[in-house]
């Protein structure tokens, strides 16, 4: 990835005025302070495929250990802050506004560690000039979304078809590592959205991730056939399986870095047991449940 890109929408057409100098702020402020810090998001999305699309919030990935220092910054300004999710992200409210610091993924695969702070692109995101989160951190926090109400295929898709020959491809399988699979899902699905441009995948990296299925499937049986990854890709839709069928969640594997007390408050926050906890006059209930990332 290059140090610089021609291309760094502002977004100031998609958020109201108040929330844009919320966010321009908040940045200027952390800027300021040499906290180091990635915008990711539907702004860092912008700026790799150019579609500009409403957001809601604005992402910025850090690392665990700078939260305090962060929070202590933000509240400074007179803003609130809150650890919403131990082992994933806190937020930074002003008003009805707020703004994701993530310094985890949602299903504890992909912490922020220093290579994610490593030759990254420079943008002017609202008139502050600020670092982007790499397209392949990016691949592999979306890579894993795949919830009911929300997939986050089409993003890598997109990144694919905007950027495939710019690509750190040994850097992005070694970044997937044992979820190879995962990426492999995906490349096939670009292969089929965008069939004209299956080419442009770099022959290499199909071969090695097809040899790798096919030694797999010459293998002996994995000695823990009881274990259900499908919680790594959604919080919600294979409760079935670790409540019902016994099956071990993969988040509870050295996959994740979640606990189980992570997981019980991950899974609390899940709409419709939120809903059924209300209804049963639950207090604990969370009240600002985020976008699962």
């Amino acid at each position: 990835m290059c140090s610089t890109m021609p291309l760094a929408p502002s977004l100031e057409e998609e958020v109201a005025p108040e929330t844009a100098a919320f966010y321009r702020r908040a940045l200027q402020t952390l800027a300021d302070a040499g906290v180091p810090f990635l915008v990711g998001g539907a702004f860092s999305h912008a700026c790799f495929t150019g579609i500009r699309r409403a957001t809601k919030d604005l992402d910025l990935f850090i690392r665990r250990q700078d939260y305090e220092h962060i929070a202590e910054l933000m509240r400074g300004q007179g803003w609130n802050t809150e650890m919403s999710y131990p082992h994933w992200l806190a937020k930074v409210y002003a008003g009805e506004d707020f703004i994701d610091l993530i310094f985890n993924s949602g299903n504890g695969v992909t912490p922020v560690d220093d290579r994610w702070f490593h030759d990254n692109a420079v943008a002017e995101i609202l008139g502050v000039p600020v670092r982007v989160a790499n397209m392949e951190d990016s691949m592999l926090s979306k890579a894993f979304i795949m919830e009911r109400e929300r997939y986050d295929g089409a993003d890598i898709a997109h990144l694919l078809q905007a950027n495939a020959e710019r690509l750190d491809w040994p850097g992005l399988l070694e970044r997937f590592g044992r979820n190879w699979r995962v990426l492999l899902a995906h490349l096939t699905l670009f292969g089929f959205i965008y069939p004209g441009e299956r080419h442009r995948i770099p022959a290499w990296v199909m071969q090695d991730l097809l040899a790798r299925l096919a030694a797999e499937v010459q293998q002996a049986p994995a000695q823990d056939p009881h274990v259900c990854g499908g919680t790594l890709l959604s919080r919600e839709q294979y409760l079935h399986d670790v409540e019902q069928l016994g099956y071990l969640d993969g988040r509870l594997t050295a996959a994740s870095t979640m606990t189980e007390e992570d997981v019980a408050t991950w899974t609390a926050a899940i709409p419709a047991r939120q809903a059924a906890a209300a209804a049963a006059g639950d207090p604990a209930t969370p009240h600002h449940p985020p976008g699962h990332a």
